[in-house]
Order: structure tokens, then C-alpha cells, then sequence
């Protein structure tokens, strides 16, 4: 019982005394709120640039027989979100972080508004690959049965392939939220007291590193397996519906 006494009277000293264990809460509060915001960005922007380059690749051969100013925006707007793509996947998500708190918004005060900003625009990267594979995957015939409805593009895309492409990449969309959670444990290279950093304060005060970090992992592990579950079950919901 030597080890089991220990590991009480050490738990009770890293988290109990001077009430510690507020930090863990009020970092695992901060964390979900900067997941959270940066997940609604993510989709929106990611959702956008989507559309974009879907449009793109489905239209372009007609759009390049007219030759109109439509075929010039769109092919300015592709080669934008390209760039977008390429920097935001190409280039560390710390650094990107960084970036936007020393240089983008260098004056500002929020630190949590410019983690939100950061970590949204570097979700929506990988939301808008995650959306536009989902658009590809819908068969072309399902476009010509919106035609021969009488919509236009949009009104097919609105009315039969989002409703569609929702059902394929809604799991995917998930996942990418699980791996926004752990990615954020990073918002305190600015500072922000998140769930990890935390842990390392709580680490820093107490000079025992095993409770306080271990800790830290636990909450991320049980969150993820939440959502894990989560994820799964409603993947198993839709297969159901398939049928």
C-alpha cells in the first residue's frame, strides 16, 4: 500500500493544494472554446474554397470554349485558393501561429481570438480538400438530373449535391475535429493558458512533471475517445440510412 499512499499524497499536492486543479478546468474550457470557434471557421472557409475548386475542375472545359469574364474570376479565384492550399498545408501549424501573433495581429490583446483566427484558417485547409473530395465523389449523372429539372448550376448544387456530399464527408469532418483538439494543445507557444500549458504550469510550481503532464494526456486521450465513439456511431447511423 507504500506506492498507493504516495500516489495519493502526491495527487493531493500537485492538484488539491492551493486549489491547482482550477488551471486543468479553466485550460480544457480554453481549449474547447479555441476548438470550437476554429472548427466554424474551418467549415465556412473551407466549405468556400471548396466550391471554388470543385467548380473549377467540373466546368472548366466549357467555361473555356466562352471565354468570359465568369472563366477569368473563377480561374483567379482557383489560383488563389491553390496558393492557400499549398502555403497552409505546406508550412508548420506552430509557425502559422506565430505568424498571425507576432505579425498579423501584432497590436492585439485577445490572445484566444488570434488562436481561433490561426487555428480556423489552417482547419480550413484541410476542411476544403475534405469538402471538395466529397462534391468529386458525387457521380456526374446526378448533376445532369439537376439539369433536366431546370436548375442551374447552384440550384443543383444546393438542392442534390450538398445534401449528398454532407452524408460522405460528415465523418471525415468529425475526425478533422479531433485532430484540431490535440493541435491546439500548441496555443501556449502565445501564451495562452490551454490545457496543456496548464499542466506545464502546474508542472512548473509543484517541480513534478509525472501527475501534472500524465494528467494533461488523460483529459486529451478521453476526449478523443468521446468523440472517437461519437464519430462511429453516427457513421454506423448513416450506413443505416443507406440501406
Amino acid at each position: 500500500m507504500m506506492w498507493h499512499s504516495k500516489f495519493i499524497s502526491d495527487f493531493k499536492f500537485v492538484f488539491l493544494e492551493n486549489e491547482r486543479y482550477k488551471l486543468i478546468i479553466e485550460g480544457l474550457f480554453v481549449t474547447l472554446e479555441i476548438t470550437l470557434f476554429a472548427v466554424l471557421i474551418g467549415i465556412a472557409l473551407g466549405t468556400v474554397v471548396a466550391s471554388i475548386r470543385s467548380t473549377y475542375d467540373k466546368n472548366i472545359e466549357s467555361l473555356k470554349k466562352r471565354k468570359n469574364l465568369g472563366y477569368y474570376i473563377l480561374s483567379v479565384c482557383n489560383v488563389i485558393c491553390k496558393i492557400y492550399l499549398t502555403v497552409i498545408r505546406g508550412t508548420p501549424t506552430v509557425v502559422q501561429l506565430l505568424i498571425a501573433y507576432f505579425i498579423v495581429f501584432a497590436t492585439s490583446n485577445n490572445d484566444v481570438q488570434i488562436a481561433v483566427f490561426a487555428f480556423g484558417i489552417n482547419s480550413g485547409a484541410y476542411v476544403a480538400e475534405i469538402i471538395r473530395a466529397g462534391i468529386m465523389a458525387v457521380p456526374e449523372g446526378q448533376f445532369e438530373a439537376g439539369r433536366s429539372l431546370g436548375f442551374n448550376y447552384l440550384q443543383t448544387m444546393f438542392h442534390i449535391i450538398i445534401p449528398q456530399m454532407v452524408k460522405n464527408v460528415l465523418p471525415a469532418l468529425c475526425n478533422e475535429f479531433i485532430v484540431l483538439i490535440k493541435e491546439t494543445s500548441i496555443a501556449g507557444y502565445i501564451g495562452i493558458t490551454d490545457l496543456t500549458k496548464a499542466g506545464d504550469l502546474i508542472r512548473g510550481r509543484t517541480f513534478s512533471a509525472f501527475l501534472p503532464l500524465f494528467g494533461v494526456a488523460a483529459i486529451y486521450l478521453l476526449l478523443v475517445l468521446v468523440l472517437t465513439y461519437l464519430v462511429g456511431k453516427l457513421e454506423r447511423r448513416l450506413r443505416a440510412n443507406e440501406r
